[in-house]
């Protein structure tokens, strides 16, 4: 893929920057065994039925709906991102397929009994009828009494505790990271030179409150069972917990 080395204004930060290498390489570190510890939480707190099926909402390269899959489930995966998306079809079973599609439309209607958005995989959008569209769509793909599982970043506590600059150097690039809280936002500005070329990209999240979630859930018809704060499953606490996973079922 041919990267401009100053992002596109006219196209979404997600849609270029998840589709750059530079966003994997930057991430590549990311706790693996985090991820799979958290996961098998989540399937030994729902119980599924063996022959349970399984959406992962905004999979990214699909490392979490393949840990899912080699827990015996069955996993359907699905990213905007072409990239990723390619990636993750190397590793396709008759059980995991993967594919591309937007989060504001529902991959298949009324087919899951679990959909999984993890990691902060929400709240890109700049207008507030698409993140609600975004729910809307996961509803639809659920079946009735079917759950959602959704960890977002606890906003509170980011917010209070935004780390302002730092410069992280990976693979031989030095990545200058701004961070900044502006108009509900939380924005990282990601500066770095890679083979003569100065490059920036800027992710833009929406800063959801656990009262917002509640106001989309309640308009998508999800019922909130449980709330809890950190990868373990502990209960939240909006001043000191990492995380904020809601545990939500389909009327």
């Amino acid at each position: 893929m041919n990267m401009s080395k100053v992002s596109n204004k006219n196209t979404a930060w997600f849609e270029e920057w998840f589709d750059s290498p530079f966003y994997h390489i930057l991430y590549k570190d990311r706790d693996d065994k985090e991820a799979k510890s958290f996961i098998s939480n989540l399937v030994n707190f729902l119980q599924p039925d063996e022959n349970a099926t399984f959406v992962d909402v905004a999979c990214g390269k699909g490392r979490h709906a393949m840990y899912l899959n080699s827990l015996g489930h069955i996993v359907d995966g699905f990213d905007l991102s072409e990239n990723s998306i390619t990636n993750a079809k190397l590793k396709e079973t008759d059980t995991l397929h993967f594919y591309t599609n937007d989060i504001r439309l529902p991959l298949k209607e009324n087919h899951y009994q679990f959909a999984f958005n993890l990691f902060t995989s929400f709240g890109y959008f700049d207008d507030e009828e698409d993140n609600q569209k975004a729910i809307d769509a996961i509803v639809k793909s659920l079946k009735p009494n079917g759950t959602l599982v959704l960890d977002f970043m606890n906003s509170d506590k980011v917010i209070n505790t935004l780390v302002q600059s730092e410069i992280k150097k990976i693979d031989g690039i030095s990545f200058g990271i701004k961070r900044s809280y502006i108009n509900q936002h939380i924005i990282k500005d990601i500066n770095f030179n890679s083979a003569g070329g100065n490059y920036h990209f800027q992710e833009k999240v929406k800063a959801i409150t656990l009262d917002s979630f509640k106001n989309y859930f309640e308009k998508s018809n999800l019922i909130i069972d449980d709330i809890f704060g950190d990868y373990n499953l502990a209960p939240f606490n909006i001043n000191t917990s990492d995380r904020l996973i809601l545990i939500a079922r389909k009327k």
